[in-house]
């Protein structure tokens, strides 16, 4: 299985895996051995790409037990992410189907926060970044071929793009003679 042979060099390798957990029936059909290369993922970016050495993979909760980061991650990300969980209560739940007792929920939201929102924050990013890129590659196409089209340069500048549209939307129907 080609997962098996995957291993992390550069976030590319990281952003390929990630998108691989997409497929709920692949996850579900493989999760024995991507438990252990999700783990493995954890600490390449842990270590080598973000240089973070003071946190032991995999992480161990009361009575020394060891948490699925795998499991946990998909209980979150199934739930609404870590801002949904936390604002929602929902981390003795999560906790719960993970098998750990009531009071290890707050060890479960610090854990993800630790391992794993850094690590989703920077796949959302890189998941922008590409989609900028490759509207930048389109739109260098179509210079090219004479058509004449706006650039956007950054990630940052496509977000405040976007953000400024979903303003005009906001307001675009908005009727004050009423």
């Amino acid at each position: 299985m080609i997962v098996k042979a995957m291993e992390f060099k550069e976030f590319e390798d990281c952003r390929a895996f990630m998108n691989l957990l997409d497929d709920r029936d692949f996850v579900v059909k493989y999760k024995h051995i991507l438990d252990s290369k999700f783990e493995e993922l954890v600490k390449w970016f842990l270590l080598d790409y973000m240089g973070i050495s003071t946190r032991p993979v995999p992480p161990v909760a009361s009575h020394k037990r060891k948490i699925n980061l795998l499991s946990l991650y998909l209980l979150v990300v199934v739930d609404g992410g870590y801002r949904n969980v936390t604002t929602e209560n929902m981390w003795p739940a999560i906790e719960k189907d993970l098998g750990f007792d009531y009071e290890d929920g707050d060890y479960m939201r610090v854990t993800y926060a630790m391992y794993l929102d850094i690590l989703e924050y920077y796949y959302n990013f890189k998941q922008v970044q590409k989609k900028v890129q490759d509207k930048e590659t389109v739109i260098k196409e179509g210079m090219s071929t004479g058509g004449c089209h706006e650039r956007s340069t950054s990630a940052g500048e496509a977000q405040q793009e976007s953000a400024g549209m979903e303003q005009v939307a906001l307001f675009a129907g908005v009727d004050d003679e009423d």
